[in-house]
């Protein structure tokens, strides 16, 4: 299983490797949010925070654990949020998709649905994984509603999984899609595309 710096392109986003280049926008959309709160970042209120955000993102893709991707909106060109591979498991053919967000106009529109496509599309049919990861904060209902919508399977909560920047102790829910329901996942997700489309 052999993780490089990719490009991914769909007709909504462009998904491309994260860069220094990135930080402004990502602040200029990302800043003060309360979706943070599910997030082991802390408060991101600052360029300085993003800065931050995204050198340790690449000091992990440095370290081979991940592979962070700006996300592109492609009518806009607008840098529309940052999502990942983590947890990359090379021995066992696994990875986790995570560390997503989008800034609020970005959010409950196709981008979501396009980027999961993208990226366990390139994950199973290129990479050849045969498990893919997906987690999220226990109180993180939307998140987790999203995710069994495309049809990942639920597989239980870590408890006191984390401890977050402001003293929370986070149980996380985590859910898998394997090789074998990929087709089934895949088709759901192009549906869901569609559906955004109006098609």
């Amino acid at each position: 299983m052999e993780i490089q710096r990719v490009t991914l392109t769909g007709k909504h986003v462009r998904l491309e490797p994260l860069g220094e280049q990135h930080i402004a926008e990502l602040a200029e959309i990302g800043r003060g949010h309360d979706f943070w709160k599910f997030m082991l970042y802390g408060e991101m209120n600052t360029e300085t925070d993003f800065r931050r955000f995204v050198e340790d993102l690449l000091a992990r893709e440095k370290k081979g654990t991940d592979l962070p991707f700006a996300v592109i909106h492609l009518a806009s060109g607008r840098v529309a949020g940052s999502t990942r591979y983590l947890n990359i498991d090379r021995a066992n053919r696994g990875l986790e998709v995570g560390g997503t967000w989008y800034g609020p106009e970005f959010q409950r529109t196709a981008v979501n649905t396009e980027c999961k496509l993208l990226l366990l599309t390139h994950a199973f049919e290129t990479l050849n994984i045969i498990r893919a990861q997906i987690k999220t904060d226990s109180l993180n209902i939307r998140s987790q509603k999203a995710i069994e919508r495309i049809g990942a399977v639920k597989e239980g909560t870590l408890r006191n999984h984390m401890i977050l920047p402001d003293g929370r102790i986070r149980d996380s829910v985590f859910y898998s899609i394997i090789d074998s329901e990929w087709p089934g996942v895949k088709r759901k997700l192009a549906e869901m595309l569609a559906l955004r489309d109006g098609g």
